[in-house]
């Protein structure tokens, strides 16, 4: 797979995302995935669409894309997944949104695979219901009408945040920590005047985060994966050579007090856009309030790569108090971003009998899994 031309095809678009990236499809593929690239273009007034654009295959004008992710889970049956995708020049197109969606169930079929499940980045409001008057946009609740009359449903598995915090980036330093609450700026430049510095970090600082990283999640009562993972989806994303715009970048970004590392966290940047995907610290040194300051450093870090937007990657599905992330969206909330709503998963079923079941079996499944790579985790954690 050319991963530069489909980097380029991503780029093309609108908001091209990191999960729909050639990088990303590579990382899932070592872990048991299948990719495969489907991208829509005009060609005579006609959509047509195009498996496994690679090589010099030439896509000049392309109206979408989709990076589809196939799992076998039982003799040639599979599921199938579009990350954070598809990818839309314009979901105002009905024509357009008609045919990607036909095309993608028609795939799924071909393929044998028992659904097919997408959560594109697609706006439905923003702000927080119940607070600021917050909006919904119309566009968002006519396609989920048009998707439900297409056979497709809400995903009961919503593997992505549905929802997340974005920050403008687009203005000088000072309006964007004037944005902020009191209580976070003050927090930044007390990490500062209390001897936290920042450092860019790079391949030897891997392990140290991943043993971090570990350590919060048994803190924190979250569930993460295991080393080999993380490796490999940050060390493709470092990889040598990925510094244009058109390839997606990972940079791990560490805060030490005395050169001893206490917090960290790895930013990923993928053509105007960061991410904030992983954050670890330490409970030594916390008091001093490094996490504040990662964050700033990040931004900043975006910034100077040519970023307008940071997304703090995940707020909670219902804001209230007894949401399970509502501690770490009062951390994110305080840098002055906007909550944005999207539309979710949502599943197409091809073997409508075989979905029921694994809609059934899989929340089990998955949650032994959980089980099995906590105790992995708590392992870790004591031998650290």
């Amino acid at each position: 797979m050319n991963g530069k031309n489909w980097n380029v095809i991503l780029s093309s678009l609108p908001v091209p995302h990191l999960l729909q990236s050639a990088q990303w499809a590579e990382v899932k593929n070592r872990f048991g995935w299948q990719p495969y690239y489907l991208v829509w273009q005009e060609n005579g007034g006609n959509l047509e669409m195009i498996e496994n654009p690679q090589g010099d295959l030439p896509v000049t004008n392309p109206a979408a894309a989709a990076l589809i992710l196939e799992r076998k889970i039982f003799r040639g049956i599979s599921i199938m997944y579009v990350p954070k995708g598809p990818l839309l020049k314009d979901w105002t197109d009905l024509r357009l949104q008609k045919k990607v969606l036909e095309d993608l169930q028609y795939f799924a079929q071909k393929r044998g695979a028992i659904q097919i499940k997408i959560d594109p980045d697609l706006v439905i409001g923003h702000g927080i219901p119940g607070e600021d008057e917050p909006d919904i946009d119309p566009q968002g609740i006519d396609i989920r009408k048009e998707w439900m009359e297409q056979g497709w449903r809400f995903s009961s598995d919503q593997i992505q945040f549905r929802n997340t915090i974005l920050i403008d980036l687009r203005q000088d330093d000072i309006e964007i920590l004037g944005r902020m609450k009191s209580k976070t700026r003050y927090n930044i430049r007390l990490a500062e005047r209390k001897g936290i510095t920042i450092r860019l970090g790079d391949k030897t600082d891997l392990a140290g985060l991943y043993r971090m990283y570990a350590d919060t999640s048994m803190r924190g009562g979250f569930t993460i994966r295991g080393e080999s993972y993380y490796q490999t989806l940050w060390q493709i994303f470092m990889r040598e050579g990925l510094h244009k715009k058109t390839d997606p970048v990972a940079q791990p970004i560490i805060a030490e007090f005395e050169e001893q590392p206490v917090a960290g966290a790895v930013m990923f940047r993928f053509g105007e856009r960061a991410w904030y995907l992983h954050g670890m610290s330490l409970p030594e040194h916390n008091e001093k309030m490094p996490s504040y300051l990662i964050q700033w450093e990040g931004m900043r870090w975006a910034k100077e790569n040519g970023c307008s937007t940071y997304d703090m990657w995940g707020a909670p599905d219902r804001f209230v108090d007894t949401d399970s992330m509502w501690g770490v969206y009062r951390f994110k909330r305080g840098f002055g971003g906007e909550v944005v709503r999207t539309i979710g998963a949502w599943d197409y079923a091809a073997k409508p009998q075989l979905y029921k079941i694994y809609t059934r079996v899989m929340p089990m499944i998955l949650n032994s899994m959980r089980r099995v790579g906590d105790r992995n985790t708590e392992r870790i954690h004591r031998n650290t």
